[in-house]
């Protein structure tokens, strides 16, 4: 019953993925018409403590065409997220480990709730993701040598 709305497809080629968490954005009236009209980009997005809380930042969603500029919001603003108190907790402590990073996989719907599915993730090396690529390419063309046979 969900339906995807934006895809953060460098995410698994630039991270390893760990685990992954839904949450709720705090949104206003022009960024939620914005959001499911498809116009939000999460490709340079992550997540951010600040205090107690998490917020998401550089997730771009454009402003509604149709809206009177009164009512129009900041592309770029943090937007907070919306989870319980004991798993903000538990998550920024595991950012405070070395190299872990919060980021956005996706938004999506869910019975007209906007959520985001967050990951915590390690970043990965260049040589890394050249081994991960290579090994991609020759699975597919074994896949390919045995589909031909």
């Amino acid at each position: 019953m969900s339906r995807t709305i934006a895809v953060n497809r460098k995410a698994k080629r630039d991270y390893e993925i760990l685990e992954t968490h839904e949450a709720g954005i705090e949104l206003r009236g022009t960024e939620v018409t914005s959001i499911k009209a498809g116009m939000v980009s999460i490709e340079e997005g992550y997540v951010e403590a600040r205090g107690e809380e998490l917020y998401l930042v550089d997730v771009h969603v454009a402003p509604w065409p149709y809206a009177a500029p009164a009512f129009q919001h900041e592309p770029r603003r943090p937007r907070k997220l919306l989870l319980h108190k004991r798993e903000i907790k538990r998550l920024i402590g595991k950012l405070t480990l070395r190299g872990l990073t919060l980021i956005p996989l996706r938004i999506y719907e869910v019975r007209g709730l906007i959520k985001v599915e967050i990951a915590l993730a390690r970043g990965r090396k260049k040589h890394e993701k050249r081994r991960k690529l290579l090994e991609k390419a020759q699975r597919r063309d074994i896949a390919r040598d045995l589909g031909r046979c």
